[in-house]
């Protein structure tokens, strides 16, 4: 077996990383490596619209190589023993050790142990050509992937055969040599292949150090929480992908399994984590969002390879968008790093994408937004919308009150004292016109309702308590709000925040945004408890969401309040919870310092 670099970090996330449910992979690549008992697959994390007319068709796409083997000298398939790292892949087998690791963000190395082997698999590609180092496969037609397979080893078998149309099926034997050879393959769009087979003691020794040092530029946490720590920090940079046509920057995918471009709200929470690592990382989640602004000011609702997702048909027809936290989450990485040159650089495009709310979705002209698409909510399924659209929701004005607030703040920086006098006014505006015209004192909750008719909304969610974020809510509006808010029976489980109340009629508890918590929901909360003068209960709220994530290896989009548990359809190694738990690990990390310090 090649030496391992020392890595303490390397070392802890020792089989964190499980192939047949986590895939291996690497900063800007699309590739992921799966595991089914002794064979492996490589899938890409690509939408291919053009060629296949669906945005989640890649879900269910074959791999393009499946079927992968480890082979003795004979050609038979081996029995593997699979350790992993962030860095490698182990593969023990009888005829001797290989390894995986990436070269780049389109080529993985495997190492051969020095003994006779062979190595099968089949490309789900059209077209194949061999050569004295190996040989070269094609899908050609409107999506354009390609593979070169490369040794330096002595290559003895270098057969191919033809399992269709659209399948070839490749077996290569290996002759046995110095232990130092290796099999290159690189996956790529492109005309140009990477055909140079490097040394693989360097080749393992690099990827080691650039995972090493990613892990060490994070802050430090306390003992308890570093496992799953470094795991977030692995998830925010196997999470990254490649630029690439309309994917502008270097950006975080929600889950390279589950949602592959780039979506606008999740892109604000990704940026929180990347400040305390890479600003200009950082800085680029907020940038690639603008970068496709419309010219109405509108911000799209994702960004992938192929363009970007503005309005929808299902289920129904409209513009669609996410909520505004886009000021909101700049203002954050300014107070990181002081860069003026930064809010001068966006400040414009966020006073557009502000006015587009107020222009396009106030259709009563009451001064209150409204959805006029549940996903531009990014609660897609929630109960606050089977009644149909358009609705005026509390945590949509919530969050415009936030951005006029932060806008005012960027203002100041720019040196536009009129317009961060002006900003203020509006947000302050905002806080009365939803105390006006959504608080109900008898129930104690700001209700959503459905202009024209003002018909309420009658389900109850956190969102009915998101005003309380403000921190600009009269006291008694404020401990109304907190008593919903830790009241058991409703929404203080075990693992609080669920996203319909526990006793309401609609609660699900393993249904997206019909009951279970997310990590996003409590983070916005925590901090609006903070604003509102609640710290301590902030505290508990935080510290029940560390540990509801702490409970499970992975890392979940949702889960069950009652339990902890991921449900069935939550994604894995989602971007935003690693995202949020990096930020309430370190939170709670300098907290406790300070409490030892004082």
């Amino acid at each position: 077996m090649l030496s391992h670099y020392p890595s303490a970090y390397l070392s802890l996330l020792k089989n964190r990383i499980d192939l047949h449910h986590v895939p291996f992979s690497d900063r800007g690549s699309r590739l992921m490596v799966f595991r089914n008992n002794s064979h492996f697959s490589v899938r890409l994390a690509e939408r291919w619209f053009k060629r296949e007319g669906q945005l989640a068709a890649y879900r269910d796409r074959p791999p393009l190589i499946d079927a992968w083997q480890f082979t003795n000298a004979e050609g038979q398939p081996l029995s593997v023993k699979v350790t992993t790292y962030p860095h490698r892949v182990d593969v023990e087998t009888d005829a001797g050790d290989f390894c995986l690791a990436f070269v780049d963000s389109e080529t993985l190395l495997v190492t051969l142990p020095p003994q006779a082997c062979g190595l099968a698999f089949r490309a789900n590609l059209d077209r194949c050509q061999t050569d004295r180092r190996g040989g070269l496969l094609r899908l050609t037609g409107d999506i354009r992937r390609n593979i070169a397979y490369t040794t330096n080893a002595p290559l003895l078998v270098n057969d191919t055969q033809a399992l269709g149309a659209d399948s070839q099926a490749v077996r290569l034997g290996f002759g046995a040599h110095d232990g130092r050879r290796a099999l290159l393959l690189n996956i790529t769009p492109r005309l140009g292949f990477n055909r140079w087979v490097p040394d693989p003691r360097a080749a393992l020794d690099a990827a080691a150090r650039r995972w090493h040092a990613w892990f060490e530029a994070a802050p430090p946490v306390s003992p308890a929480l570093q496992a799953q720590y470094y795991y977030a920090w692995w998830i925010m940079r196997a999470g990254l992908i490649s630029t690439r046509f309309y994917t502008t920057r270097e950006a975080m995918t929600p889950s390279k399994l589950f949602y592959v471009g780039v979506w606008q709200w999740d892109a604000y929470f990704h940026a929180l984590a990347y400040r305390h690592m890479d600003m200009h990382l950082a800085k680029d989640q907020i940038r690639i969002v603008l970068d496709h602004q419309r010219e109405d000011g509108m911000i799209p609702d994702a960004i992938h390879d192929e363009g970007t997702v503005t309005r929808l048909t299902y289920p129904i027809e409209a513009d669609v968008t996410k909520p505004p936290l886009l000021a909101w989450a700049a203002w954050k990485l300014y107070e990181a790093d002081g860069d003026r040159e930064f809010i001068d650089e966006i400040y414009e495009p966020v006073v557009r994408s502000n006015n587009w709310w107020f222009a396009q979705n106030d259709t009563d002209n009451n001064g209150l937004c409204e959805y006029q698409h549940p996903f531009s909510s990014g609660l897609d399924d929630s109960p606050l919308w089977d009644e149909g659209m358009p609705v005026e929701s509390p945590d949509l004005n919530t969050y415009l009150c936030l951005q006029q607030e932060a806008l005012g703040r960027m203002a100041q920086v720019i040196g536009a004292a009129a317009e961060a006098e002006l900003w203020a006014g509006r947000a302050q505006t905002m806080a009365d016109r939803m105390l006006r015209e959504m608080w109900d004192p008898q129930a104690g909750l700001f209700w959503a309702s459905r202009p024209p008719s003002r018909a309420r909304v009658n389900v109850r969610t956190p969102f009915n308590l998101f005003p309380l974020i403000t921190g600009r809510m009269p006291p008694e509006v404020s401990r109304r709000l907190v008593a919903h808010l830790t009241d058991e029976r409703s929404f203080w489980p075990r693992y609080p925040v669920p996203t319909v109340a526990l006793d309401d009629a609609k609660y699900e508890s393993l249904t997206m945004w019909r009951g279970p918590t997310w990590v996003n929901v409590n983070y916005l909360l925590i901090e609006g408890l903070q604003r509102a003068g609640y710290a301590e209960l902030a505290r508990e709220l935080r510290r029940r969401t560390l540990e509801m994530i702490l409970g499970d290896k992975d890392i979940y989009e949702y889960y069950q309040p009652e339990t902890g548990d991921g449900p069935p359809k939550a994604a894995s190694t989602f971007g935003w919870s690693s995202a949020l738990f990096i930020e309430m690990a370190v939170a709670e990390t300098k907290e406790k310092e300070h409490e030892l310090s004082t």
